[in-house]
């Protein structure tokens, strides 16, 4: 899960969204959690991974993977 946040971060910046719209995308009341899951202070719990998975159009697999290579498919 210590690649997760790079992801996350790599998905949300491609998409051209900051941390508040995401957090507003995916229905958390404040970006803070998000920040921190980017930098690796916070793990994501697995509603969230799966929110994100779904969000973004990318598989489970792709995210949870220790390497950074992921298939961006995006709807968003």
């Amino acid at each position: 899960m210590n690649r997760f946040g790079a992801k996350l971060k790599v998905l949300r910046i491609q998409h051209g969204m900051s941390l508040r719209q995401l957090a507003t995308e995916l229905g958390l009341a404040t970006h803070s959690y998000l920040d921190r899951i980017e930098r690796g202070e916070s793990s994501p719990s697995p509603e969230l991974i799966l929110k994100i998975a779904d969000y973004f159009g990318v598989s489970l697999e792709a995210l949870m993977r220790d390497e950074l290579d992921i298939n961006l498919g995006g709807n968003h």
